[in-house]
Protein backbone atom coordinates (compact mmCIF):
# COMPACT_ATOMS: atom_id res chain seq x y z
CA UNK A 1 0.00 0.00 0.00
CA UNK A 2 1.45 3.37 -0.95
CA UNK A 3 -0.19 6.39 -2.54
CA UNK A 4 -3.39 4.62 -3.66
CA UNK A 5 -5.32 5.90 -0.61
CA UNK A 6 -8.21 3.67 -1.67
CA UNK A 7 -8.98 5.89 -4.67
CA UNK A 8 -11.30 4.27 -7.19
CA UNK A 9 -9.83 3.39 -10.60
CA UNK A 10 -12.14 2.03 -13.31
CA UNK A 11 -10.56 0.01 -16.11
CA UNK A 12 -12.16 -1.56 -19.16
CA UNK A 13 -11.08 -5.04 -20.25
CA UNK A 14 -9.49 -6.09 -16.96
CA UNK A 15 -10.09 -9.83 -17.15
CA UNK A 16 -6.90 -11.03 -18.87
CA UNK A 17 -3.69 -10.01 -20.62
CA UNK A 18 -2.57 -6.43 -20.09
CA UNK A 19 -5.82 -5.46 -18.37
CA UNK A 20 -5.32 -8.22 -15.80
CA UNK A 21 -1.75 -7.08 -15.09
CA UNK A 22 -2.95 -3.50 -14.59
CA UNK A 23 -5.72 -4.61 -12.21
CA UNK A 24 -3.19 -6.58 -10.15
CA UNK A 25 -0.78 -3.63 -10.02
CA UNK A 26 -3.55 -1.21 -9.01
CA UNK A 27 -4.80 -3.48 -6.22
CA UNK A 28 -1.23 -3.95 -4.95
CA UNK A 29 -0.85 -0.17 -4.89
CA UNK A 30 -3.92 0.20 -2.68
CA UNK A 31 -6.46 1.40 -5.21
CA UNK A 32 -10.04 0.12 -5.36
CA UNK A 33 -10.67 -1.25 -8.85
CA UNK A 34 -13.78 -1.75 -10.97
CA UNK A 35 -13.60 -3.47 -14.34
CA UNK A 36 -15.65 -5.25 -16.96
CA UNK A 37 -15.10 -7.67 -19.82
CA UNK A 38 -17.35 -9.70 -22.08
CA UNK A 39 -16.98 -12.71 -19.83
CA UNK A 40 -15.38 -13.54 -16.48
CA UNK A 41 -12.00 -15.26 -16.36
CA UNK A 42 -10.24 -17.45 -13.77
CA UNK A 43 -8.51 -14.22 -12.68
CA UNK A 44 -11.72 -12.25 -12.05
CA UNK A 45 -13.32 -15.30 -10.40
CA UNK A 46 -10.36 -15.51 -8.02
CA UNK A 47 -10.79 -11.88 -6.94
CA UNK A 48 -14.59 -11.98 -6.74
CA UNK A 49 -14.76 -11.96 -2.93
CA UNK A 50 -12.41 -8.99 -2.40
CA UNK A 51 -14.04 -5.84 -1.09
CA UNK A 52 -11.69 -3.61 -3.13
CA UNK A 53 -12.57 -5.19 -6.50
CA UNK A 54 -15.68 -5.21 -8.70
CA UNK A 55 -16.11 -7.20 -11.91
CA UNK A 56 -19.10 -6.81 -14.24
CA UNK A 57 -19.91 -8.57 -17.47
CA UNK A 58 -20.10 -5.90 -20.15
CA UNK A 59 -19.38 -5.07 -23.78
CA UNK A 60 -17.40 -1.98 -24.77
CA UNK A 61 -19.28 -1.83 -28.07
CA UNK A 62 -22.69 -1.64 -26.34
CA UNK A 63 -23.65 1.73 -24.86
CA UNK A 64 -26.36 0.35 -22.53
CA UNK A 65 -23.88 -2.20 -21.19
CA UNK A 66 -21.38 0.60 -20.44
CA UNK A 67 -24.04 2.60 -18.60
CA UNK A 68 -24.83 -0.40 -16.41
CA UNK A 69 -21.12 -0.84 -15.58
CA UNK A 70 -20.65 2.84 -14.72
CA UNK A 71 -23.66 2.76 -12.40
CA UNK A 72 -22.50 -0.43 -10.68
CA UNK A 73 -18.96 0.95 -10.23
CA UNK A 74 -20.26 4.25 -8.86
CA UNK A 75 -22.65 2.51 -6.47
CA UNK A 76 -19.88 0.30 -5.14
CA UNK A 77 -16.90 2.66 -4.90
CA UNK A 78 -18.16 6.19 -5.60
CA UNK A 79 -16.84 8.51 -8.30
CA UNK A 80 -13.62 7.26 -9.84
CA UNK A 81 -10.37 9.17 -9.51
CA UNK A 82 -9.04 7.41 -12.60
CA UNK A 83 -10.26 5.72 -15.75
CA UNK A 84 -8.11 3.42 -17.89
CA UNK A 85 -9.45 2.62 -21.37
CA UNK A 86 -7.82 -0.76 -21.90
CA UNK A 87 -10.48 -2.89 -23.63
CA UNK A 88 -9.43 -3.57 -27.20
CA UNK A 89 -9.59 -6.09 -29.98
CA UNK A 90 -6.87 -6.68 -32.54
CA UNK A 91 -8.02 -6.99 -36.13
CA UNK A 92 -5.48 -7.77 -38.82
CA UNK A 93 -5.67 -8.38 -42.53
CA UNK A 94 -5.32 -6.21 -45.62
CA UNK A 95 -8.02 -3.57 -45.78
CA UNK A 96 -9.13 -4.41 -49.33
CA UNK A 97 -10.44 -7.82 -48.27
CA UNK A 98 -11.48 -7.07 -44.67
CA UNK A 99 -15.19 -7.76 -43.99
CA UNK A 100 -16.99 -4.48 -43.19
CA UNK A 101 -18.32 -5.88 -39.91
CA UNK A 102 -14.75 -6.50 -38.69
CA UNK A 103 -13.97 -2.82 -39.26
CA UNK A 104 -17.15 -1.81 -37.41
CA UNK A 105 -16.31 -4.14 -34.52
CA UNK A 106 -12.75 -2.85 -34.19
CA UNK A 107 -13.80 0.82 -34.21
CA UNK A 108 -16.81 0.10 -32.01
CA UNK A 109 -14.80 -1.51 -29.21
CA UNK A 110 -11.47 0.29 -29.40
CA UNK A 111 -12.51 3.86 -30.16
CA UNK A 112 -16.27 4.47 -29.90
CA UNK A 113 -16.42 2.36 -26.74
CA UNK A 114 -13.58 4.36 -25.17
CA UNK A 115 -15.31 7.65 -26.03
CA UNK A 116 -18.65 6.49 -24.58
CA UNK A 117 -17.09 5.13 -21.39
CA UNK A 118 -15.01 8.27 -20.91
CA UNK A 119 -18.07 10.47 -21.40
CA UNK A 120 -20.06 8.53 -18.81
CA UNK A 121 -17.32 8.54 -16.19
CA UNK A 122 -16.39 12.18 -16.85
CA UNK A 123 -19.86 13.29 -15.79
CA UNK A 124 -18.96 11.87 -12.37
CA UNK A 125 -15.26 12.76 -12.31
CA UNK A 126 -16.02 16.44 -12.95
CA UNK A 127 -17.69 16.53 -9.53
CA UNK A 128 -14.46 15.45 -7.81
CA UNK A 129 -12.62 18.24 -5.99
CA UNK A 130 -9.27 16.48 -6.35
CA UNK A 131 -9.38 16.11 -10.14
CA UNK A 132 -8.47 12.82 -11.74
CA UNK A 133 -6.60 10.96 -14.45
CA UNK A 134 -7.73 9.34 -17.72
CA UNK A 135 -5.33 6.90 -19.39
CA UNK A 136 -5.89 5.52 -22.89
CA UNK A 137 -4.01 2.32 -23.68
CA UNK A 138 -3.12 2.91 -27.31
CA UNK A 139 -0.26 1.28 -29.23
CA UNK A 140 2.89 1.94 -31.22
CA UNK A 141 0.75 0.64 -34.12
CA UNK A 142 -1.05 4.00 -34.06
CA UNK A 143 2.25 5.91 -34.28
CA UNK A 144 4.12 3.90 -36.92
CA UNK A 145 2.73 2.35 -40.07
CA UNK A 146 2.26 -1.44 -40.01
CA UNK A 147 0.97 -3.37 -43.01
CA UNK A 148 -2.29 -5.24 -42.41
CA UNK A 149 -3.30 -3.13 -39.41
CA UNK A 150 -5.01 -0.09 -40.96
CA UNK A 151 -8.27 -0.43 -39.02
CA UNK A 152 -6.52 -1.18 -35.72
CA UNK A 153 -4.02 1.66 -36.28
CA UNK A 154 -6.89 4.06 -36.99
CA UNK A 155 -8.50 3.26 -33.63
CA UNK A 156 -5.26 3.64 -31.69
CA UNK A 157 -4.26 6.85 -33.48
CA UNK A 158 -7.77 8.08 -32.68
CA UNK A 159 -7.21 7.38 -28.99
CA UNK A 160 -3.99 9.42 -29.04
CA UNK A 161 -5.81 12.33 -30.69
CA UNK A 162 -8.63 12.04 -28.14
CA UNK A 163 -5.96 12.23 -25.41
CA UNK A 164 -4.61 15.54 -26.68
CA UNK A 165 -8.04 17.13 -27.12
CA UNK A 166 -9.29 15.99 -23.70
CA UNK A 167 -6.10 17.18 -22.00
CA UNK A 168 -6.97 20.72 -23.17
CA UNK A 169 -10.66 20.32 -22.41
CA UNK A 170 -10.14 19.05 -18.86
CA UNK A 171 -6.91 20.72 -17.71
CA UNK A 172 -8.78 23.53 -15.99
CA UNK A 173 -10.64 20.93 -13.92
CA UNK A 174 -7.38 19.27 -12.84
CA UNK A 175 -8.09 16.11 -14.82
CA UNK A 176 -4.94 14.88 -16.55
CA UNK A 177 -5.14 12.75 -19.71
CA UNK A 178 -2.48 10.53 -21.26
CA UNK A 179 -2.02 7.71 -23.73
CA UNK A 180 0.23 4.79 -22.90
CA UNK A 181 1.42 3.16 -26.12
CA UNK A 182 2.90 -0.32 -25.57
CA UNK A 183 5.09 -2.05 -28.11
CA UNK A 184 5.04 -5.77 -28.69
CA UNK A 185 4.05 -7.54 -25.48
CA UNK A 186 4.11 -11.22 -24.58
CA UNK A 187 0.27 -11.21 -24.71
CA UNK A 188 -2.57 -11.00 -27.20
CA UNK A 189 -0.66 -8.79 -29.61
CA UNK A 190 2.01 -11.37 -30.41
CA UNK A 191 0.04 -14.61 -30.13
CA UNK A 192 -0.37 -14.74 -33.92
CA UNK A 193 3.36 -14.40 -34.57
CA UNK A 194 5.66 -17.36 -35.14
CA UNK A 195 9.04 -17.69 -33.45
CA UNK A 196 10.97 -16.21 -36.40
CA UNK A 197 8.75 -13.10 -36.42
CA UNK A 198 9.18 -12.69 -32.65
CA UNK A 199 12.94 -12.98 -32.98
CA UNK A 200 12.92 -10.32 -35.70
CA UNK A 201 11.07 -7.94 -33.34
CA UNK A 202 13.55 -8.73 -30.55
CA UNK A 203 16.47 -7.97 -32.88
CA UNK A 204 14.97 -4.59 -33.80
CA UNK A 205 14.33 -3.70 -30.14
CA UNK A 206 17.23 -1.86 -28.42
CA UNK A 207 16.41 -3.47 -25.07
CA UNK A 208 16.56 -6.89 -26.75
CA UNK A 209 13.30 -8.51 -25.66
CA UNK A 210 9.52 -8.39 -26.00
CA UNK A 211 7.67 -6.39 -23.40
CA UNK A 212 5.59 -7.84 -20.59
CA UNK A 213 2.36 -6.47 -19.13
CA UNK A 214 4.33 -5.61 -15.96
CA UNK A 215 6.51 -3.29 -18.05
CA UNK A 216 3.41 -1.23 -18.83
CA UNK A 217 2.08 -1.26 -15.26
CA UNK A 218 4.99 0.83 -13.93
CA UNK A 219 4.38 3.84 -16.19
CA UNK A 220 0.61 3.55 -15.60
CA UNK A 221 1.08 3.72 -11.81
CA UNK A 222 3.44 6.68 -12.23
CA UNK A 223 0.96 8.61 -14.40
CA UNK A 224 -1.83 8.03 -11.87
CA UNK A 225 0.37 9.24 -9.02
CA UNK A 226 1.08 12.74 -7.67
CA UNK A 227 4.61 12.37 -9.08
CA UNK A 228 3.10 13.09 -12.53
CA UNK A 229 1.01 16.07 -11.36
CA UNK A 230 2.38 18.48 -14.00
CA UNK A 231 2.07 16.10 -16.95
CA UNK A 232 -0.89 15.92 -19.30
CA UNK A 233 -1.66 15.31 -22.96
CA UNK A 234 1.27 12.98 -23.56
CA UNK A 235 1.64 9.68 -25.41
CA UNK A 236 4.05 7.64 -23.32
CA UNK A 237 5.66 4.94 -25.48
CA UNK A 238 6.63 1.72 -23.66
CA UNK A 239 8.26 -0.34 -26.39
CA UNK A 240 11.86 -1.20 -25.47
CA UNK A 241 12.99 1.44 -27.96
CA UNK A 242 11.69 -0.19 -31.15
CA UNK A 243 10.24 3.10 -32.47
CA UNK A 244 13.19 5.28 -31.49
Amino acid sequence: MSHGHAKHIAISGGSRGLGQALVEALLNEGYRVSTFARKPSPFTDRLAQRDDFLFCVGDAADAASLQAFVKAAQDRFGSPYGLINCAGIAVDGVLATMPPERIEQCVGVNLTGALHLTRLFLRRMLLNRDGGVILNISSIIGIRGYSGLAAYAATKGGMDAMTRALARELGGRNIRVHSVAPGYLETEMTHGLDEAQKQQIVRRTPLGRLGTPADVAGPVLFLLSPAAAFMTGQTIVVDGGITC
